[in-house]
């Protein structure tokens, strides 16, 4: 008999899917999935770590969307709300998709079908929220900058909405929760880091930095940026590490790079 098994990978998307196709493919008994950072071995289960391989998660995100066009947007928007244990429940979802399940029309018993759908309402309804209210402020080195502290980790979400609204505008978005943002630089998409002492989260920066403000509502932040210009700020390392492992760029709704 085979033991249960927890799955730790590297918190990417892709790693995730990669992690379902090793479970698919050696008919593991899955008792969790875990990132790498939170991975502990279960009383009654071994760890496996599973290696980021882009062609196994393409597999698996292309037989999502061959059962169906819904699923494909569940997944995704629910493993976005990082919600506790939600790689178990995505994992169990699929595994339902497979066997045939129709997701569109679950059943009142299917528990796991509605929670799902659940959690990608809810991060759909961020996303829409944040691309509606957002407010950029622009800064002395010609950047518009805004920052935001959304529940969900949405910011691989609005990417294309700001990308096709402001094509002619280097733009940061920064979400000072997961301590990272998009900047857009007139060619491409990063996504980058910023090196601050502080970050408040919808809140504009008043100093010589800052030549305009876009919304008047909005308080002081701190005085930090008065004397560094923000693109100094950036850590450029996360544009060869942190983007290698949070692109997604075969999802219908793409990431930032």
């Amino acid at each position: 008999m085979k033991n249960a098994k927890t799955l730790i990978y590297d918190g990417s998307f892709n790693g995730f899917l990669t992690a379902i196709f090793k479970a698919f493919e050696e008919k593991m008994i899955v008792s969790d999935i875990q990132k790498e950072s939170k991975g502990q071995e279960g009383l009654f289960s071994e760890t496996e770590v599973v290696f980021t391989q882009i062609d196994l998660a393409k597999r698996v995100w292309t037989g999502i969307g061959k059962k169906s066009n819904l699923a494909i947007k569940n997944v995704y928007f629910a493993f976005l709300s990082e919600s506790k244990g939600i790689e178990l429940l995505l994992y169990r979802y699929v595994r339902k998709l497979f066997a045939g399940l129709n997701v569109a029309e679950p059943r009142h018993d299917e528990d796991l079908i509605f929670k799902v759908g659940q959690l990608a309402h809810m991060v759909a309804r961020e996303k829409r929220r944040t691309e509606t209210s957002l407010r950029f402020q622009l800064t002395q080195d010609q950047v518009y900058f805004a920052a935001v502290d959304p529940d969900f980790n949405i910011l691989p979400l609005i990417s294309k909405h700001f990308r096709s609204r402001y094509t002619d505008k280097p733009w940061i978005i920064y979400d000072t929760k997961r301590k990272y943002g998009l900047y857009y630089n007139l060619d491409g998409v990063e996504l980058v880091s910023l090196n601050l002492h502080e970050v408040y989260a919808g809140r504009i920066i008043k100093g010589d930095r800052f030549l305009q403000e876009t919304s008047s509502d909005q308080e002081m932040w701190d005085n930090y940026f008065k004397e560094v210009p923000i693109i100094s700020l950036l850590n450029k390392k996360l544009l060869t590490t942190r983007s290698t492992r949070r692109n997604l760029g075969y999802s219908r709704e793409k990431t930032a790079v």
